[in-house]
């Protein structure tokens, strides 16, 4: 299933996400891992400063193990909705923030 996806960033852990995400750490968790990169670097920072991005995920409670693994280490006031297909997202690429942080 495909949701698209909102949350708040949790300031100051910017370069420890990003040491994560591009040293393995992520990409290598089952079965998720390489999905979390995947939309990390497709997600952007909207005029709000909220995070948005789509992804795909077969869990049934939605991002369920994203989000203990991973996202509520970084993120805060995660929402999800269905969505039909991945859409672009509006905004300045989160993966450009984390990488100048």
């Amino acid at each position: 299933m495909i949701y698209k996806v909102k949350a708040r960033f949790l300031e100051g852990k910017a370069s420890e996400f990003y040491g994560k995400l591009t040293d393995g750490t992520i990409s290598s968790q089952k079965p998720d891992g390489q999905e979390i990169v995947a939309s990390m670097k497709r997600a952007k920072i909207s005029e709000q400063g909220t995070i948005e991005w789509y992804e795909t995920c077969y869990c049934p409670t939605p991002l369920k193990h994203e989000r203990e693994t991973v996202y509520d280490q970084y993120f805060t006031d995660l929402t999800t909705e269905n969505a039909k297909d991945y859409r672009v997202v509006e905004g300045k690429p989160f993966w450009d923030f984390l990488k100048d942080s």
